[in-house]
């Protein structure tokens, strides 16, 4: 299976330049001129019908006169051109374009207009496009420079990926001097069609690229991008600078790109949840490209710093504790090592100052035993230019051990003239340097950052959890009605309800809408009590003095009713009074207020929120974020990352909070939102935890109507694992088979799985000789996004165990309707119609999904999958191309 149609933009055969100008400053007249002057060993064309010679090569008026096949066309022509050259470009076939051209959406509603003529010709000739008003794009192992930036760029195995074409070109010159290579360079511009979904799949699985820089001003299509952002994450470290995180930045990048913006504390909780490394500066971009392009990765946190300078080692050691990492506590041997050869007046611990006389022995002992370590994950070396100490000299020995471990091994040697040797040394070690001690340490932490994330990526929480099942349609029919009224916020009774539908505990409340119906509640709920104010247009009770706590007997529950209901109508007078809300006060002795909410973002849907709770909470800032689905794993990290989680061990004589009680809230609260998209803002607040339970006290909802095509689960950035697409199937012979989406703990039984097929079975499903999976095609297979892809995969139980017996799956194309399947069905089992089985039911999912078309290729020799696509309604034709193969295809 294809799993990307962007290939031609990175290995093409053939380029056409539409554009080409002998012309000073001619963009087209550049772009050409750079992929002549380079290593590029396909065929170039010039396409203008000014001219019949460009730079003394023929020019073409037009891809009829040049009468070749083009693979990618790079168009530097007026805007208003742009749309009739794709429609050259499909009637001959080109697949690939890179539009260079400006005058676009960035040019008021006439260059909207215009892009979107684009967009549309673009999707009628199947072409894909990369642009309009970007950079291009450079493979440089391909030795393709498709950009007007004339510097040659070195290969590697970093690929950056830009919404800004000016921070392409800062970075590939930043490059040079580091002897930093790039697998690709690939600048968005407008992202009218390619986007950085389409690209970030490709790199996936691009063996060229080792690490993924990404430079991001918006979003414009928030499933897209977490689709490819967790692709590729699973296989490589994606890292990520985001502009635009406050209001003056965020309005100049909707202005240059035109994408969404949404909040930045939340694209933060996007990226940890996307397995990937967000920093905040250029500068932290460019540390990250240094450190992630070695290749090496950091398998901890803790870490060891070697320093001729003790106040280096200060310096570093604070930022390194300030960004999560842990000074390495040596093991006896090591200080054993370290005792014997460093001076008497030696820091005895980490970290290791070898003293500003330090000889290349001494450097070298320290380094070779903090690293020989199991306790040090990393190891970061730190050196001034001292008159006792030759810089140069040091340098060379970290140099010999880093080649003597797969460690990371960081350093910064301060100053300028006297470390440059240094700093030329390591940059032809492929060592990264830095020119600070903090910026080093911030690096380190990238790392290991990475690899904190990683553990978010791989959860595949479902939409429900194994827990009681909640009352779904009940809570929904109270959204329904208040709706219904006209109303878009449910009062606090209502929102209880919705909460007591999917099992959160809440206090018992009663409306009272005279003082003798609260009397009767607080006598019949019990002293003491809380009353509320109850209105549907006073969203913050606090406003108008509208909550009382520990009304004790009738006189003050009397007295209370009168003196709230007065101060709300004079605080409010245009607000409804509905009345009073009596509740039971739960007792505050060992109790600590919490706060749970959901928020709608713009760009990634909804979002939870989760800290310390009560009136204080604005003030605290104490909160943090998740996307839904949550399940047991992500909820305590979101826990942890909060202050409020110290106050839930036990303290000051008080018993620790019931922590398992709130993960089940948590847990709830993801359900809700999954299952009622409904829902745009929640927030219950307070949430008060004991040592025995935690119930909700207050609680607002915030709903409205569901757009009517809006897909299962299309409100959210992260399908959740589809559950309901689990299907026990008997048999004719009496066997169970299980049919079920893949998850990711499914890599072991689909390693065994493709192991135990035969040679010609492996043959025939991927045309190629094959043994077993790679981890990165192991990853690829079992770690999927749901929405636009599905892998259903047949088990049986052996002894207890699942084992795989086949799996069968598609994947969507972008902007279509069209699906690409695959399937292959253990040799043990074949024969007893586990095949058409699991074809059924996946192409019920595709027609579910909204897919018309489902194709594929099989092998002519395939006798068996031909017969059985047959008998599913598939048309079968000989690929003109390749004899070998059929193509089969089938309307859903």
């Amino acid at each position: 299976m294809r799993m990307t149609d962007v290939d031609q933009f990175f290995v093409p055969d053939t380029v056409a330049v539409f554009g080409a100008s002998d012309r000073q400053g001619s963009i087209g007249g550049m772009v050409f001129r750079n992929l002549l002057s380079g290593s590029f060993r396909g065929a170039v064309y010039a396409l203008n019908p000014k001219h019949e010679k460009v730079a003394g090569h023929p020019c073409y008026r037009d891809l009829a006169r040049l009468n070749k096949r083009v693979d990618l066309a790079l168009i530097a022509t007026g805007a208003d051109q742009v749309p009739g050259i794709l429609d050259q470009c499909g009637e001959f076939g080109v697949k690939a374009a890179v539009v260079h051209s400006a005058g676009f959406a960035d040019h008021g509603e006439r260059g909207a207009a215009l892009q979107e003529r684009v967009v549309e010709a673009a999707r009628r000739n199947r072409v894909r496009v990369l642009g309009p008003n970007c950079l291009g794009v450079m493979r440089p192992a391909h030795g393709l420079n498709a950009t007007f930036v004339e510097e040659p760029t070195r290969p590697g195995h970093v690929a950056l990926v830009s919404q800004s074409g000016a921070v392409c070109a800062a970075m590939l010159d930043w490059s040079g001097p580091r002897r930093l290579g790039y697998s690709a360079v690939v600048s968005l511009g407008a992202a009218a069609d390619v986007d950085f979904g389409d690209i970030l799949d490709y790199l996936a699985l691009d063996p060229q690229t080792r690490s993924i820089l990404l430079y991001v001003e918006g979003i414009r299509d928030a499933r897209r991008f977490m689709s490819g952002l967790r692709a590729a994450a699973r296989l490589k470290p994606v890292i990520v600078v985001k502009a635009g995180r406050h209001l003056e930045g965020s309005r100049a990048a909707h202005s240059h790109t035109g994408g969404a913006i949404g909040s930045a504390e939340v694209f933060r909780a996007v990226m940890e949840r996307g397995g990937s490394v967000q920093v905040e500066r250029i500068s932290q971009l460019f540390a990250a490209a240094q450190v992630f392009g070695t290749g090496r990765r950091l398998n901890g946190n803790r870490i060891a710093i070697v320093t001729n300078g003790g106040g280096l080692g200060v310096l570093a050691a604070d930022r390194a504790v300030d960004c999560g990492l842990v000074l390495a506590a040596f093991n006896a041997n090591t200080m054993k090592i370290l005792e014997q050869s460093l001076p008497a007046y030696w820091s005895h611990g980490n970290p290791v100052d070898v003293i500003g006389d330090a000889d290349n022995e001494r450097c070298r002992t320290a380094l070779d035993a903090c690293l020989a370590d199991d306790g040090v994950d990393g190891l970061l070396a730190l050196a001034a230019p001292l008159a006792t100490c030759d810089p140069t000299s040091f340098a060379q020995q970290v140099i010999a051990v880093a080649k003597t471990t797969r460690k990371p091994v960081l350093t910064c040697w301060m100053g300028d003239s006297r470390v440059a040797e240094a700093h030329a040394l390591f940059s032809e070690a492929g060592i990264p340097h830095f020119e600070s001690p903090e910026v080093a340490a911030e690096a380190l932490a990238f790392l290991a950052e990475q690899q904190r994330n990683r553990k978010l990526l791989i959860q595949s929480p479902g939409p429900l959890s194994q827990q009681l099942t909640p009352d779904v349609e009940g809570a929904r029919l109270i959204i329904e009605g208040v709706m219904a009224e006209g109303r878009k916020v449910l009062g606090n009774l209502e929102a209880k309800a919705v909460l007591s539908a999917f099992r959160i505990p809440t206090t018992q409340a009663v409306l009272a809408r005279t003082a003798n119906e609260a009397l009767m509640a607080a006598q019949t709920l019990g002293f003491p009590v809380v009353m509320k104010i109850n209105s549907y247009d006073i969203r913050h009770k606090s406003e108008v003095d509208g909550v009382r706590l520990n009304l004790s007997d009738a006189q003050s529950v009397r007295r209370t009713f009168a003196d709230m209901i007065e101060r709300a109508q004079k605080l409010r007078p245009e607000a409804r009074i509905r009345g009073v809300s009596v509740e039971h006060m739960i007792p505050t002795r060992n109790a600590r207020e919490l706060m749970v909410g959901v928020a709608r973002d713009p760009v990634f849907g909804p979002v939870i929120s989760f800290g310390a709770g009560g009136t204080d909470m604005i003030v605290l800032e104490d909160r943090s974020l998740g996307l839904p689905p949550l399940n047991a794993f992500i909820i305590q990290t979101m826990i942890e990352h909060t202050r409020v989680a110290r106050l839930m061990g036990a303290f000051s004589n008080m018993p620790p909070m019931n922590r398992q009680a709130l993960a089940r809230i948590l847990q709830r609260v993801s359900e809700m939102v999954c299952e009622l998209p409904e829902i745009i803002e929640m927030r219950i607040n307070p949430l008060i935890g004991t040592d025995l339970d935690v119930v909700a006290v207050d609680a607002r909802i915030q709903v409205n109507y569901r757009p009517p095509q809006q897909s299962l689960y299309g409100h959210m950035a992260i399908h959740p694992y589809p559950q309901h697409l689990i299907e026990h199937v008997p048999l004719p012979d009496g066997t169970d088979l299980i049919i079920r989406p893949i998850r990711p703990e499914d890599a072991h039984i689909e390693k065994d799985f493709i192991r135990s097929l035969s040679e010609q079975t492996k043959y025939f499903r991927f045309m190629q000789a094959i043994k077993e999976l790679t981890p990165e095609m192991l990853v690829r297979f079992t770690q999927i996004d749901y929405d636009r892809e599905m892998a259903l995969i047949g088990v049986m139980d052996e002894a207890g165990s699942e084992v795989m017996v086949g799996v069968a799956r598609y994947m969507s194309r972008p902007g279509g309707d069209t699906c690409e399947f695959a399937i292959v069905v253990s040799d043990a089992v074949q024969g007893r119609g586990i095949g058409a089985r699991m074809m059924r039911s996946l192409m019920h999912n595709a027609r579910q999904r909204g897919l018309r078309i489902m194709e594929g290729e099989v092998l002519s020799a395939n006798n068996n999958m031909l017969a059985l696509v047959r008998s599913l309604g598939f048309r079968i034709e000989s690929d003109r191309n390749d004899p070998s193969l059929k193509l089969v295809s089938k309307v859903l």
